[in-house]
């Protein structure tokens, strides 16, 4: 019996976990997933965390759990540090691994866009962690304004920031928005959350510049109703702690700034002599494999490919591509089926383009839920999310408030207090 090609796969996400599959029990394949988290994150639902609709494990699951029936994949839980592509080996800080095919799929970072400086007084959103400091870090300033005796540090408290006008921007505004003037609005004595400020800036002349203008106005305007304040235009030029400073002279102060402005590539990307784009993503053949080593594939957040977003419809395509490739020992042009670009603006609103379809407001709202619905990985997480929209739709009191840990300014302050 000849030895198993040995298929190394490095990230569990959208792409890397639709590649595994592909190749699930097939003997002729030896193949290893490399993630440095032991989870699949559904990433689209990932604001929901942030905003306190739901919890974590609502949507993540294990991803020995989702493999478990796939006899010739392994799951290892390590952290890339580097790669050897003349000597087909990759590398962490304890141990090697060969390969006679590579799959990357390690995803996308918060990018800064050369001013990384800026990441210690903002938080992005692209993990578990991440949202739960977000979540924290809002939920506890409203904790310290109910107890402040000062207007002005109250109002600086009950300020959020959010820079960027993207799905992920406008979502997270329109959910805290919500989240402050239904679900806490009779949860405090001192303060009113209803007047929570949330601010989301936008260099460009509109929002969720994918879509079409109509659907930017209509976000717009539905967001202002929410009690948004919306600024376009002006570009973030430096950040502080606990302010902003934007390039037409004026300081916004905010106790929690949100960076959802930029998106890069992993950093794994640079072990490779290939044409990269500015935000490090690779510029791969049509087969998806890369240029000088063919041998070696890249998909979802760290490929450059034209009229291909970033998305997780995208990113599961191209890891379904990459498995068929090496099933059949055929290299076919990836064709990127478009399922459509949806973002939702809180509670019964949202925006839909699919296939010359236009939606906004509840329709779009309706699909929205149900295909996101759709997507989850596991029955599990299906009914518990369903069962969390429906309890918070009915009652406005999402169950997911809890924080048990001081975001992280205030534990670098408690712990410089603790050791003087």
């Amino acid at each position: 019996m000849s030895t198993p090609h040995r298929v190394l796969i490095i990230g569990g996400g959208f792409a890397g976990l639709s590649c595994a599959k592909e190749l699930a029990n097939d003997e002729r394949f030896a193949v290893t997933l490399l993630d440095r988290q032991n989870h699949h994150l559904f990433q689209p639902l990932l604001y929901q965390v942030a905003t306190a609709s739901l919890s974590a494990p609502d949507i993540a699951r294990s991803l020995r759990a989702i493999l478990t029936r796939a006899e010739n994949v392994s799951v290892i839980l390590d952290e890339v540090t580097r790669i050897d592509p003349k000597g087909k080996t990759v590398y962490s800080a304890e141990k090697s691994y060969s390969y006679d095919s590579l799959v990357l799929a390690a995803g996308a970072r918060t990018s800064y866009f050369g001013n990384d400086e800026w990441a210690k007084h903002t938080i992005g959103l692209k993990s578990l962690d991440d949202a739960a400091e977000i979540r924290s870090r809002v939920l506890s300033a409203l904790e310290q304004a109910e107890r402040s005796q000062d207007p002005e540090e109250q109002k600086k408290l009950m300020t959020v920031a959010i820079i960027g006008g993207g799905p992920t921007g406008v979502e997270l505004a329109g959910a805290f928005s919500d989240l402050v003037r239904r679900a806490l609005k009779t949860d405090f004595r001192k303060i009113d959350p209803a007047e929570l400020r949330v601010v989301i800036i936008q260099s460009g002349d509109r929002l969720l510049k994918p879509f079409t203008e109509e659907h930017s106005a209509y976000t717009e305007e539905r967001l202002k109703k929410l009690g948004v304040k919306v600024i376009l235009g002006p570009r973030v030029d430096q950040v502080e702690e606990g302010r902003l400073h934007l390039n037409d002279g004026r300081w916004i102060e905010a106790h929690t700034l949100i960076w959802a402005a930029g998106v890069g590539a992993s950093p794994l990307t640079k072990d490779f002599a290939c044409p990269q784009d500015r935000g490090g993503r690779i510029q791969v053949y049509p087969d998806l494999s890369l240029p000088d080593y063919p041998e070696v594939f890249a998909a979802g957040d760290l490929v450059c490919l034209e009229n291909i977003p970033g998305v997780a419809p995208a990113a599961t395509q191209m890891g379904k591509h990459i498995g068929q490739s090496l099933l059949k020992g055929k290299r076919k042009p990836f064709k990127y089926r478009d399922k459509g670009m949806m973002a939702i603006i809180g509670k019964n609103a949202a925006i839909a383009e699919a296939n010359g379809i236009d939606l906004k407001g509840f329709p779009a709202w309706l699909a929205w839920l149900f295909i996101h619905l759709a997507f989850l990985v596991g029955f599990r997480n299906k009914l518990s999310v369903l069962l969390s929209w429906a309890f918070n739709y009915l009652f406005d009191k999402p169950g997911a408030r809890v924080f048990t840990t001081e975001p992280k300014e205030e534990k670098a302050r408690t712990s410089a207090r603790g050791s003087g």
